[in-house]
């Protein structure tokens, strides 16, 4: 089987040589600079453009790993915004790629959404090489973990050696770094014939601030009245936005069709303008229904200001599977280390009542916007959420890399409490979601690193220093030293300790348990009847409950000392144990172990 998106930019191989498409309303003239060889001058070709301000042109002598370029108005050079391939970064040639060069296999049809277990890896330090051929080896051992899903961080070519690929500049292009085009395919094969789902982050809030020469030939990608937290904010709902909206639906489209991606992260939607009728997030998700119908697609959103009206419980058009739920990992992170700085602010008054309302409502507070230092405008509590919609995690790129030093929560909490938050991830009736290294307990950190150069370095370099105050930034990481990046990458000799493969151990066990318990009762999971209470100042009982009358419980402790349980708060005595982290057999049944945590599944109780 092979595969190719058709767009209506970029370019089109054919019988007579290679059409090439730019949408270039600003520009006067604009040639096809023609690279025949290696090296050398380039051949300009004229293009032809229409009244809406599509210029074309159509070199018969083009053919796949032809080098070209665009030039505007007879000075300026630049890459063509939908490359399939850059492999010398933004500032130099596009390639032309024949997709339909890669053989598919033909039976791959995906996993459904309630089989997803979540890696979030990035390409770069996710192996020593930090390429994807490297990265392809290990796939076999994230099967054997229990994943079900790789989830990649952007892919989107973007200047320099390193960076986490959020200003990514030519969104249709891989980061040359990271492989080739085809290297890409063989890697999601790969994972595929493993029965593993490959996801991608995509980033349609704004492009990066280096390599991007839209604003030269194309300003209408640019609103005139919205800005986003990274500059210009995309034309989603101003003139000129259509060629917009369908740049950034097609790229949707190109990943899932011509690479045979299993579903998309969209980052950070809460940042995306559009006032039309109707929003481009519920034009996206209606196109990517219509094209891949027949395959287990999905989507899922960051949504940092909690709302779910985009959310439904089954795929449906203009809509998504589910959402990162930052309030998990918050209210989580600040009951086991007592941190209310910055976001965490809202969740420090109480937190364990927090964490029982995550446990059972989903997200804890919704629709509330953010302040500036980082707490919410509002707080307000959110109603309870079909929790299968929501993605819950202990760790991710975020929430580790955009500390001051990148610490995970190994190196924030006491030995005995390490475990803890990736096992209450990873068994709740929410989907879950593991950060690289984590399942074995990594403790290298991953620190946010950008290759910028000139004053954009600097800006940078600054910008980390002013937002960690005095008192951090004596010793803080150079987000842009090659030596802070090689620091993010885990050490693979922790995996192959004794402590590394006891904690691997236990997450393997955990997600066993999940796929014989959890998952396949997530169509009975109920909506709104899930409980949970308070036992003493550290401990928590919490009960989710399916239509057919069993239920989930979970008795937490996270504290350091054992608790005494009043009769009411006890499990029910004819359920079975699921999985247990801390608790000895032997253990008094009125008596809860230290930093310790149990599942059991049986028929309903009465509290």
């Amino acid at each position: 089987m092979r595969c190719q998106h058709v767009m209506p930019f970029g370019t089109q191989l054919h019988a007579d040589g290679v059409t090439f498409r730019l949408w270039a309303p600003a520009a006067q003239r604009a040639e096809l600079a023609f690279h025949p060889g290696a090296a050398g001058t380039p051949l300009l070709r004229p293009a032809q453009a229409d009244a809406d301000g599509w210029w074309e042109c159509t070199v018969p002598e083009a053919t796949a790993g032809s080098g070209y370029q665009w030039c505007i108005d007879g000075k300026l050079l630049v890459p063509d915004p939908a490359a399939r391939q850059n492999p010398a970064g933004p500032h130099e040639p596009s390639v032309v790629v024949d997709p339909k060069q890669f053989e598919w296999d033909a039976d791959w049809r995906g996993r459904p959404w309630h089989d997803a277990v979540l890696y979030e890896l990035h390409v770069g330090t996710f192996t020593p090489e930090g390429t994807l051929a490297a990265a392809m080896e290990r796939l076999k051992e994230l099967a054997e973990v229990g994943i079900t899903a790789v989830e990649l961080m952007p892919l989107a070519t973007f200047p320099g050696r390193f960076g986490w690929g959020y200003d990514g500049v030519l969104p249709f292009a891989p980061h040359p770094a990271y492989g080739t085009p085809d290297e890409l395919k063989r890697f999601i094969q790969a994972a595929h014939r493993l029965g593993l789902m490959v996801f991608l982050d995509v980033v349609y809030n704004h492009f990066g601030p280096d390599g991007n020469y839209l604003t030269a030939y194309a300003p209408g990608f640019f609103s005139k009245t919205a800005t986003s937290p990274w500059g210009a904010a995309i034309n989603f709902d101003g003139p000129d936005s259509r060629p917009v909206r369908d740049f950034f639906i097609h790229n949707a489209l190109f990943w899932l069709q011509e690479y045979r991606f299993d579903g998309l992260r969209l980052d950070a939607v809460h940042a995306i303008s559009d006032t039309s009728e109707t929003h481009i997030l519920e034009e996206l998700s209606g196109a990517v229904r219509a094209a891949t119908h027949g395959r287990h697609v999905h989507l899922v959103l960051e949504n940092e200001h909690n709302g779910y009206r985009h959310l439904a419980a089954a795929p449906a058009p203009g809509r998504y599977d589910a959402q990162w739920n930052d309030d998990f990992h918050h209210v989580l992170h600040v009951a086991m280390t007592g941190e209310t700085q910055g976001y965490y602010h809202d969740y420090g008054a109480d937190p364990l009542t927090l964490l029982a309302r995550g446990f059972t409502h989903g997200m804890v507070f919704e629709g509330s916007k953010r302040k500036p230092g980082g707490a919410r405008e509002e707080v307000k509590p959110a109603p309870p959420q079909v929790l299968s919609a929501l993605v819950n995690f202990a760790h991710n790129h975020d929430q580790v890399g955009n500390r001051a030093r990148g610490e995970r929560l190994v190196r924030l909490v006491p030995p005995d409490a390490a475990l803890l938050p990736t096992l209450l991830a990873l068994l709740t009736p929410a989907i879950p979601m593991l950060f690289q290294g984590e399942e074995w307990g990594t403790p290298e950190p991953f620190l946010y690193f950008a290759d910028w150069e000139g004053e954009l370095r600097q800006a940078v370099r600054e910008g980390r220093r002013r937002e960690f105050g005095h008192e951090e930034a004596h010793d803080l990481p150079d987000p842009c030293s090659v030596a802070t990046f090689e620091a993010s990458r885990p050490n693979r000799a922790h995996a192959a300790s004794a402590a590394g493969k006891a904690w691997l151990h236990q997450v393997q066990a955990a997600l066993a348990a999940r796929r014989t318990h959890i998952t396949p009762r997530q169509a009975l999971l109920q909506t709104g009847r899930h409980t949970a209470q308070r036992v003493g100042e550290r401990g928590l009982s919490v009960q989710w409950r399916y239509s057919d009358g069993q239920m989930l419980c979970l008795e937490l402790n996270l504290g350091p000392d054992a608790i005494e349980v009043p009769a009411q708060h006890l499990g029910p005595v004819e359920a079975n144990t699921v999985f247990s982290h801390r608790w000895p057999q032997d253990a008094p049944s009125s008596q809860w172990p230290a930093w310790a945590a149990r599942w059991t599944l049986g028929g309903e109780i009465t509290l």
